[in-house]
Formats: structure tokens, sequence, C-alpha cells
């Protein structure tokens, strides 16, 4: 048993999970490479398909996903990572799951608090 990259021109979709709660915090890409990265620093690593380049979790915020359980779906070309999130937030805005808009009845509201400014963390 292997991961197909090949359906996602050498990319696959990884869902992101904690651990203790199951909420899901985010999704991202991972190549060969990432994957590798993963398995060795047991740190969530993806491919940043806007830079084009390997992305360590955390590198710049500090808020990174220490890897408990990998599972792979019956195709083979979806990851699910269960990690344990370090600082408290998984999404870039600075919320703790990038799943924080909601759609209900015709209005998207915010359903959840920041964790972090992200203009504190990243400068912009």
């Amino acid at each position: 048993m292997d991961m197909d990259f090949n359906k996602g021109d050498g990319l696959i979709p990884v869902i992101v999970q904690d651990v203790f709660t199951n909420e899901v915090l985010m999704m991202a890409y991972m190549n060969r490479d990432a994957w590798e990265e993963t398995l060795k620093t047991q740190k969530a690593c993806f491919w940043s398909r806007s830079r084009k380049k390997l992305w360590l979790k955390g590198e710049t915020s500090g808020h990174v996903q220490e890897v408990r359980e990998i599972y792979l779906d019956c195709d083979q070309d979806t990851l699910l990572l269960k990690v344990e999130q370090k600082g408290g937030a998984a999404c870039h805005t600075g919320y703790r799951s990038c799943f924080h808009q909601r759609y209900r009845d015709g209005v998207w509201t915010v359903s959840g608090e920041r964790v972090f400014d992200p203009k504190e963390v990243y400068g912009t």
C-alpha cells in the first residue's frame, strides 16, 4: 500500500484534525518531499502551491502541528493527519481552525475567536 501522488499531479490533499477533539483544523497539500519531511520530523510539512516550496506548518508563527496519527483513504490519494496543535491556532488568519466561517440562512458568519493577530505574527 502506498499513496498515489499521480492523480493530483504530484500532490495529495491532507485533512488535518485535532487528535484530542477531532475538530477539523485545516486542509493542505503534500508532495512526496513534504510527506518524507513529515515522517522524518513528526511535524506537519506541506507543499505551498502559491510559494512553490515546502512549508513546515508553524515555521513563522510557532504554531506547529505534532503528528500523532496518520490515515490514508480507500483510494490512496488523500491523507488525514491527527495532530497536537501547538500554539492554539492552525489558521494563518489567527483562528484555531481554518473552517471558522459558517453559512446559515443565506449568511456567512464567523464562528470562533481569533487566537492571534496575523499582523503581529506575519507583519502584513
